[in-house]
């Protein structure tokens, strides 16, 4: 049985996780619009003034192996984009697609399997630009789609450790193996991405079943993207886009810091062997996951790999971390410690044990009522915390 803190640790502490869960939940209230990062510094700050948690105990709380892996798949997914990977996946979208219901199931499956690899958020940002693209150009709704793209990135993301940063916090600590954490989850987010397949078809049927030809636009917006060229600018002129009026997704050639030696190789050499490396050492990676080996190492080991053989300063691919999302978790892992040392959590969970007990149908049923409840209450990442 757990115990409780004293009174006012339990009430101070409970008043610093309120302003995270509050700041979380609604990070542009009128008295305090300050955001999710800064609102979750903030509590742990709280928690720490409060005499909570002590400045030592809060560093301690924060989990580096976590931010290391978070740190470090961004990095990757960034040179991942760079090399063209999600340029492939709009093209599985637009080849030969037999209409608005074919597309939609195209978005749903390409959606989860990357989203499983790449993270939702990666998927979702990359993605949306495509899906956009072919739907205008066939004349299609955009909601169904946006809703498939958004509904299957987070079905396809708890598939894997590294798909969804929540997942990270319950692998770690469950001491979840990548493997088995892939092969308990495969058949929940299978089944998962079957029904919502079937859902979206049968809310938008009648809405789907436009022409499965493409227009003069649609079959330049697919030539666009089978030539690595971003649709939403295949017919556009803009000061971002190059002497062929397309946004290139290749690697940026403007960086003055290149290796000689490396800059001997002919310019379509360079470009292929950057790419089938960034691929290479990404399934490396995956490959490392599964045969158990420490996966914040792994994945930094495999960044690392990629900045040294880029040959070029990696700043600007460094730019690209969201570096308010490491903030955001540490200052989350001081506020859930703080909010731990209240013997709150565990007096809640002790009343509720005994109705969700794993052992049994209802016992599951009751607690996945609850984790769904507070997810949506309190956000997916401080539930899975």
């Amino acid at each position: 049985m757990s115990q409780l803190a004293s009174a006012p640790k339990v009430a101070l502490g409970s008043i610093a996780f309120a302003v995270f869960w509050m700041m979380a939940v609604f990070p542009s209230v009128p008295f305090l619009p300050i955001g999710r990062t800064a609102g979750s510094l903030l509590s742990a700050v709280l928690m720490i003034v409060f005499h909570v948690i002590s400045p030592d105990d809060a560093y301690a709380s924060v989990d580096l192996p976590i931010l290391g892996l978070l740190f470090a798949t961004m990095v990757v997914g960034s040179y991942l984009k760079n090399a063209g990977m999600f340029k492939h996946l709009g093209r599985l979208l637009a080849w030969r697609s037999q209409g608005g219901r074919d597309l939609l199931c195209r978005v749903c499956i390409v959606t989860a399997l990357a989203s499983a690899l790449f993270t939702n958020d990666t998927c979702c940002v990359v993605l949306t630009e495509f899906v956009l693209e072919l739907v205008a150009e066939r004349n299609l709704p955009a909601k169904p789609f946006l809703l498939a793209l958004a509904s299957s990135a987070n079905i396809g993301s708890a598939t894997t450790p590294i798909g969804n940063p929540q997942n990270l916090v319950i692998a770690f600590n469950s001491k979840i193996p990548f493997p088995k954490f892939l092969l308990g989850i495969l058949p929940a987010m299978l089944v998962g991405m079957a029904v919502n397949m079937v859902m979206l078809l049968c809310m938008y049927w009648r809405e789907l079943g436009g022409s499965a030809d493409l227009d003069g636009g649609g079959k330049q917006m697919v030539e666009a993207v089978e030539e690595g060229r971003s649709p939403s600018v295949a017919s556009l002129k803009s000061p971002q886009l190059n002497g062929n009026g397309a946004l290139s997704l290749e690697m940026s050639e403007n960086i003055t810091t290149k290796h000689p030696w490396f800059m001997q190789c002919t310019e379509e050499r360079r470009k292929l062997f950057l790419k089938s490396f960034a691929y290479v050492v990404t399934v490396g990676m995956v490959i490392a996951y599964m045969v158990g080996l420490n996966m914040s190492w792994t994945a930094i080991t495999t960044a690392l790999a990629l900045v040294v053989v880029d040959f070029r300063d990696a700043e600007p691919c460094l730019d690209t971390v969201s570096y308010s999302l490491l903030v955001f978790f540490s200052g989350m892992f001081i506020t859930v410690s703080g909010f731990n040392k209240t013997g709150l959590p565990g007096a809640i969970w002790d009343f509720m044990a005994p109705y969700s007990k794993v052992n049994s149908v209802g016992g599951i049923s009751v607690l996945s009522i609850i984790i769904l409840l507070l997810s949506n209450l309190a956000s997916n990442v401080p539930t899975g915390s």
